[in-house]
């Protein structure tokens, strides 16, 4: 069973995937009483996350509530800069990165290294608003904006157009985030566009980087961005399971702890 914390956090993303959540839908789903999934409601609505209503809530206008994605920039700030700086020392210069969407992947835009910020030294291809929005504002190489469908709640573009665009790419390194991370699964996501969008990069690059704090591992979302068996290095913080850590290094997988 998860914790208060982590449910209100699903609660608002089941909420902004599909506008409406039920009272009685929740309370199975996440195995407590509907007393507690009311409790769960009333804290969100007073955080401007979503609107109640009779048997569930909906959700709020985009500017009037917290989106997915600043809600996750708040949590585990120190472990995700730490992972960032690890990650971004996997690049190398004259290389095609894929981005995608996920905070701890944009914070690794914001700490590229000064050699990798020089004009054509590394190209970056990202569906990320977050990532462009770090890269636009400095010098770096080239920058290349997939176009799509846009998520508010996630900041990123997404649907057919963005993973034709990727179609025609080689890249050398796919940079994934992720919402679980589990030998079963693989790296899982909760929303099914965002998965598709991370399935295609790792696709068209010949090595993929996940990018998952300690909170995550061992977690299980809605659906695989891609198995375990398609990662080549994960970057976590010192704080993971050193057991379940092991395992995934069993499984072919080199863990670096940042």
């Amino acid at each position: 069973m998860v914790g208060t914390r982590e449910r209100r956090v699903r609660i608002v993303e089941l909420v902004a995937e599909s506008e409406q959540v039920d009272v009685a839908d929740l309370a199975t789903q996440f195995g407590v009483s509907e007393t507690s999934i009311r409790r769960d409601l009333t804290v969100l609505e007073n955080q401007s996350r979503l609107r109640r209503v009779y048997g569930g809530a909906v959700a709020t206008h985009v500017a009037g509530r917290d989106t997915i994605v600043s809600v996750k920039q708040r949590e585990h700030q120190a472990e995700k800069r730490r992972i960032a700086e690890l990650a971004a020392t996997l690049i190398s210069p004259g290389s095609v990165v894929l981005f995608d969407s996920g905070t701890t992947v944009a914070q690794v835009a914001a700490r590229l290294p000064g050699p990798l910020r020089t004009a054509g030294a590394v190209t970056v291809v990202t569906s990320s608003l977050l990532v462009v929005e770090q890269l636009a504002v400095r010098e770096t190489g080239d920058l290349i904006c997939l176009g799509g469908l846009f998520l508010p709640d996630y900041q990123a573009f997404v649907g057919p157009q963005t993973v034709s665009s990727l179609r025609g790419l080689f890249a050398d390194v796919a940079l994934l985030g992720c919402d679980g991370l589990s030998l079963e699964a693989g790296i899982t996501t909760p929303h099914v566009l965002i998965a598709e969008v991370g399935a295609a990069m790792a696709d068209r690059a010949q090595r993929v980087v996940a990018l998952a704090d300690s909170s995550k591992l061992g977690r299980t979302g809605l659906t695989t961005i891609v198995p375990l068996s398609e990662v080549d290095v994960l970057v976590t913080d010192s704080a993971a399971d050193p057991a379940l850590v092991a395992r995934i290094r069993e499984a072919g997988v080199e863990v670096l702890l940042a």
